[in-house]
């Protein structure tokens, strides 16, 4: 009798075409899915919590799958870490209801976002930060994403996925700035996010921080969640998804 089997996985998004399963099978989840065949011996089909895109990392992916081979949760951390590449690791595993679904039963995530914010970027944070040369104003940086929390209507704040969204209406708990040394963080905590949302959010208020968009725009998009044809996304690779909560 088959089994659910929650687990949590961290990856570095950099070499993979995102999270969800593509013709080319270079995503996390086809990587996971392979393994997960090799151990069971036959295809099983794995649920993610969100669909990150290419180049976003993970530090805890939330995931599920129904297995029929009843492995010790930990035996299933390490037959899967065996099979995947060192760029995706299973952090942890355990059985839960078969009620559990991770994209469904999900109440909120947690975004973080990195900016390294010097002339040169240390090669070891390369596809790890946004590089921007110049120094960002902080204190407009802050002003400007306390915009963001609430609930509001995020159309302003979404790409086209190539589907229709049932409600464009989100709620951000609290969006968090801070800086240590070089490196400027920025941490979304919300009950879900729209299609390129975090990414679109983000280059809005560096645009703000660098004196190229006003502060105003931000909260007139926000509160009339009309869409620009000037918007800018953050590059992928200083994306992280944090936590999944539940």
């Amino acid at each position: 009798m088959a089994r659910r089997l929650k687990f949590i996985v961290a990856y570095d998004g950099a070499p993979f075409a995102g999270w969800q399963s593509q013709s080319h099978r270079n995503t996390i989840q086809d990587y996971l899915e392979r393994a997960f065949e090799r151990v069971t011996g036959r295809p099983v089909r794995v649920h993610g919590a969100g669909r990150t895109d290419a180049g976003v990392h993970a530090l805890a992916q939330c995931a599920h799958t129904d297995v029929g081979k009843h492995l010790a949760p930990a035996r299933w951390t390490e037959a899967l870490n065996a099979l995947l590449p060192p760029t995706i690791r299973v952090v942890r595993c355990r059985y839960v209801s078969n009620e559990f679904h991770a994209r469904l039963s999900a109440k909120g995530k947690i975004y973080r976002y990195r900016i390294w914010s010097t002339p040169v970027l240390p090669p070891f944070e390369y596809r790890r930060a946004w590089h921007i040369a110049h120094p960002l104003d902080l204190n407009v940086l802050k002003r400007a994403a306390k915009h963001f929390a609430g609930t509001h209507d995020f159309a302003g704040f979404a790409a086209n996925r190539g589907k229709t969204e049932e409600s464009t209406v989100r709620t951000i708990h609290s969006v968090r700035v801070r800086q240590k040394g070089p490196c400027v963080t920025i941490e979304f905590d919300g009950d879900g996010f729209l299609y390129k949302m975090v990414r679109l959010m983000v280059g809005s208020l560096v645009k703000c921080a660098l004196d190229k968009m006003k502060i105003e725009e931000i909260a007139a998009r926000v509160h009339s969640a009309q869409v620009e044809s000037t918007r800018f996304a953050a590059p992928a690779e200083g994306l992280f998804l944090v936590r999944v909560r539940y």
